[in-house]
């Protein structure tokens, strides 16, 4: 009974995190060759974060300030499970993740990780 106690507390903490932008793609990168479906006028690349821009989530969970919402969505199951002491077993490193947005035509590439 201890044990299980013990167990429900580590499990119930809540771990702050740090996302990194690590790879942003265009589609010629994807595909190797530009999507003829998206607009000309589109940007190449995601014009709503940068490469080395990193942001913190609070155990709180929120999404951080200038964060695409977008991306949240796509993320938010690998935020939610690491904030709760989750851990990925095909990863090396313990409480952290690779991850992306879902724009299928200029994907985002993110580094989650638990902050100890």
């Amino acid at each position: 009974m201890v044990l299980l106690l013990e167990k429900e507390k580590i499990m119930a903490q809540k771990h702050p995190l740090k996302i990194t932008v690590i790879k942003k793609l265009s589609s010629k990168e994807v595909y190797g060759h530009p999507l003829s479906e998206v607009s000309e006028t589109m940007a190449a690349y995601c014009d709503r974060l940068e490469m080395g821009q990193e942001f913190q989530v609070d155990e709180s969970g929120a999404m951080p300030a200038g964060f695409c919402t977008w991306a949240w969505h796509d993320i938010y199951p690998v935020v939610t499970s690491l904030r709760f002491g989750g851990n990925f077993p095909w990863m090396k490193k313990e409480g952290m993740i690779i991850s992306c947005c879902s724009d299928g035509a200029r994907p985002v590439l993110f580094r989650i990780e638990r902050v100890v």
